[in-house]
C-alpha cells in the first residue's frame, strides 16, 4: 500500500484534472442508470395506462430520458479527454523525473544493472504505471460514488431492494476482484519483472549477434530467450482467461440481482405498495448499477503489475549517489590535486588505488601506465566525482572537490573514457553532444585533430552519414577518433584521455598523439594509455601497478624503467 501511496504523491499535479475525469466517469454510469430507470419506468407507465385506458403525459418522461442520453455521452467524452490527458501529462512528467534520478547515480550506482532492464524500466514499467489511474483508481473510486448514490435512490423505494443491491455489489466489486487478484497475482508480478529481464536478454542478443554466430552455432541463447517469451506469453494467457472470467462472473452476479429485484419486489406490488413502473425502474437501475463495476476485476489485476513496476522504478531512484552532487561553484581556474587518495570498489577484494599522490597544474602534462587493473581509469572516475575516495583529499583550484557542484566541476573537464558511447544518430549529432552550438567548421578541426576528417569526407553524406547502433557502422578505431573529436569540440581548460590510442595503427597513432600534445597546449592534459607513443613529450611519467605508484619522474628517466611486457609500442 506504501508503494501505490507513494505513486499517488506523484500525481499531485494532475489531481485537480483526474479527479474531474472520476466525477465525469462516475456521471456517465448514473446517466446509464438513470436512462435504463426512466426507460423501464416510461414504458411500464405507458403499457399500464394503456391497459387502464387511462391517459398519461409522455412528454416529461421521454425528456428526462433524452437528457439521460445526451448526458451519458458527453460525461463519457469528457472522461476520456480529460481522463487520458491527466495520464498522459503524468506519464510526460514522470519519466523525465525517472531520468533525472538516475543520472546522479552513474555509473558507479547503476554498473550491476543491464541496459536492457534499465530500457524496459524507463519506457516498460513507466508506460504501465498509466494503470495506476485509468485502470485501477478511477474506476474504483468512480464505482463507489455510482454505488453509493444508486443504493440511496433504492432506499428511498425500498429498503430491503438496496440491501439486496448493496450485498450484490460488494460481491462484484470486492468478491470477485478479490478472487482475480489471488488467482492472478503472480502472473502479474513474474510479467512485470520478466519484461525486464526478456528486453534484457533481447538486447544483448541482438548487440551479440555476430559473437553468438561463432560462439553458440546450436542457437542456445535463442532457446532461452524463445523460453522466456513463451512464459511470457503463458501469464499473459492466464490474465486474459481470468479477465473473461471475472467479466463473466460480474455479468452472473448481476443476473441474480435483477432476479432478486423482481423477486423481492413482486409482493410489494401485488400488495399495493410499489407501483409496476416503479417495480420496473429498480429492476432495470439494478442490472444498470453493474456496468460501474464491470472493470473492477481488470483493475486489481492489473493492480500488482502495476505495484511491481513501481517498486522497480523506486527500487532505483531510492538508491543513494555515490556523491553529493551538490555544491559551490567550481573555481574559475585552478589545478586538481590527488593527495594520499585511496579507493577500494564495493565487494573488491583489495584496493584500486593506494596513497596516490598526482598534481595537474594548467599546461602540465602527465601520462599514467601500467597494466590492465592497475587502477588508471579509476583516477578519471574520482577526477569526475563519478566515486568519492574512502580516504584522502581531491581539491580542484584549492577547494575541496566535495564542495564543488559536481556538474560545474565537470564542465572544467575534457573526457575521453575507454567506454565513450556513440549514438544511433549522425556523426555531426554525436560530435554535437559536447557542444549543441559547434559549427560545422569547429566540427570539421575536432575531426581533423582526431584523425578521422579524411574517413568523414569520403562518406557519400559526409558529416550526416548515420553512425548506427553505439556507432555499429564504423570500425573500432573510427569509432575511437570520433569520440576524441566530440571530447576536443568541448574545449575545457583540462584534458583527460583514456586510452585514445586504442584501435589505432602506429603511423596513425603517432599522428593523432601528436595532435592531442599540440590541442593540450597550455592545458592540463591526463594522458592514461598501454602506449608508448609520445610519452617523451610529457611533463611526468607515473607508473601504476596494482593501485600504488611505482615509479614516477621525467620521461628519460622513466621510459627506460618501462620494460613490462603490458606497456606496448603503439
Amino acid at each position: 500500500m506504501s508503494t501505490f501511496l507513494r505513486l499517488l504523491s506523484l500525481m499531485r499535479r494532475e489531481a485537480g484534472w483526474m479527479a474531474l475525469a472520476v466525477l465525469l466517469s462516475a456521471a456517465a454510469s448514473l446517466s446509464h442508470v438513470g436512462l435504463m430507470a426512466a426507460s423501464g419506468w416510461f414504458i411500464t407507465a405507458m403499457a399500464v395506462a394503456g391497459a387502464a385506458g387511462a391517459a398519461m403525459n409522455p412528454f416529461t418522461a421521454s425528456a428526462a430520458i433524452r437528457a439521460f442520453a445526451l448526458t451519458r455521452t458527453g460525461a463519457r467524452y469528457g472522461e476520456r479527454l480529460v481522463g487520458h490527458d491527466a495520464t498522459l501529462r503524468f506519464l510526460a512528467r514522470l519519466r523525465p523525473w525517472f531520468f533525472s534520478r538516475l543520472v546522479p547515480l552513474a555509473p558507479a550506482a547503476l554498473e550491476e544493472e543491464r541496459s536492457g532492464d534499465l530500457l524496459a524500466r524507463l519506457r516498460t514499467d513507466i508506460d504501465r504505471l498509466e494503470f495506476a489511474f485509468l485502470r485501477i483508481l478511477s474506476p474504483v473510486l468512480a464505482a463507489l460514488v455510482v454505488v453509493a448514490v444508486a443504493v440511496a435512490f433504492m432506499a428511498a423505494h425500498d429498503g430491503a431492494i438496496a440491501l439486496l443491491l448493496l450485498g450484490m455489489a460488494v460481491v462484484a466489486g470486492a468478491g470477485v476482484p478479490a478472487l482475480v487478484y489471488a488467482l492472478g497475482s503472480g502472473a502479474s508480478r513474474r510479467l512485470a519483472a520478466g519484461t525486464g529481464a526478456y528486453e534484457a536478454a533481447l538486447v544483448d542478443h541482438l548487440e551479440g549477434a555476430a559473437e553468438l554466430a561463432i560462439y553458440d552455432p546450436a542457437g542456445r541463447h535463442r532457446l532461452l530467450i524463445e523460453a522466456q517469451g513463451d512464459a511470457l506469453l503463458a501469464d499473459e494467457q492466464r490474465l486474459a482467461s481470468l479477465a473473461g472470467a471475472a467479466g463473466s462472473g460480474v455479468g452472473l452476479v448481476a443476473q441474480v440481482a435483477f432476479l432478486g429485484v423482481l423477486l423481492m419486489g413482486a409482493p410489494a406490488v401485488l400488495g399495493g405498495t410499489l407501483g409496476a413502473p416503479d417495480w420496473a425502474m429498480l429492476a432495470l437501475a439494478a442490472l444498470a448499477v453493474f456496468d460501474a463495476l464491470a472493470p473492477l476485476p481488470l483493475a486489481m489485476q492489473a493492480l500488482p503489475a502495476t505495484l511491481a513496476s513501481a517498486r522497480r522504478i523506486f527500487a532505483l531512484v531510492d538508491r543513494p549517489p555515490p556523491v553529493n552532487e551538490a555544491g559551490a561553484p567550481a573555481p574559475p581556474e585552478g589545478g586538481l590535486v590527488f593527495s594520499g587518495v585511496g579507493l577500494t570498489y564495493p565487494g573488491a577484494s583489495g584496493p584500486a588505488l593506494v596513497d596516490i599522490d598526482l598534481t595537474l597544474a594548467p599546461g602540465r602534462h602527465v601520462a599514467v601506465v601500467g597494466p590492465s587493473g592497475s587502477g588508471k581509469s579509476s583516477l578519471i572516475a574520482l577526477a569526475l566525482r563519478f566515486r568519492a575516495p574512502d580516504h584522502g583529499r581531491i581539491t580542484f583550484g584549492g577547494v575541496p572537490v566535495e564542495t564543488i557542484e559536481a556538474d560545474a566541476l565537470r564542465r572544467r573537464l575534457g573526457v575521453l573514457q575507454q567506454d565513450d558511447h556513440l549514438f544511433a544518430d549522425t556523426l555531426m549529432d554525436n560530435l554535437r553532444v559536447a557542444d549543441p552550438d559547434a559549427s560545422p567548421a569547429r566540427c570539421a578541426a575536432a575531426c581533423a585533430t582526431a584523425g578521422i576528417l579524411g574517413f568523414v569526407e569520403a562518406q557519400p553524406l559526409k558529416f550526416e552519414t548515420f553512425v548506427g547502433a553505439h556507432g555499429t557502422s564504423l570500425s573500432g578505431g573510427e569509432a575511437r577518433r570520433l569520440a576524441f573529436a566530440r571530447t576536443l569540440l568541448k574545449d575545457a581548460p583540462m584534458l583527460m584521455c583514456d586510452e585514445p590510442l586504442e584501435g589505432l595503427d602506429a603511423n596513425t597513432a603517432r599522428e593523432v598523439m601528436s595532435a592531442v600534445l599540440d590541442v593540450a597546449q597550455g592545458r592540463a592534459l591526463l594522458l592514461v594509455t598501454h602506449s608508448l607513443v609520445g610519452l617523451s613529450r610529457m611533463d611526468e611519467i607515473v607508473v601504476l601497478e596494482a593501485g600504488r605508484i611505482i615509479r614516477r619522474g621525467p620521461p628519460e628517466e622513466v621510459l627506460l624503467f618501462l620494460d613490462n611486457p603490458d606497456l606496448i609500442e603503439g
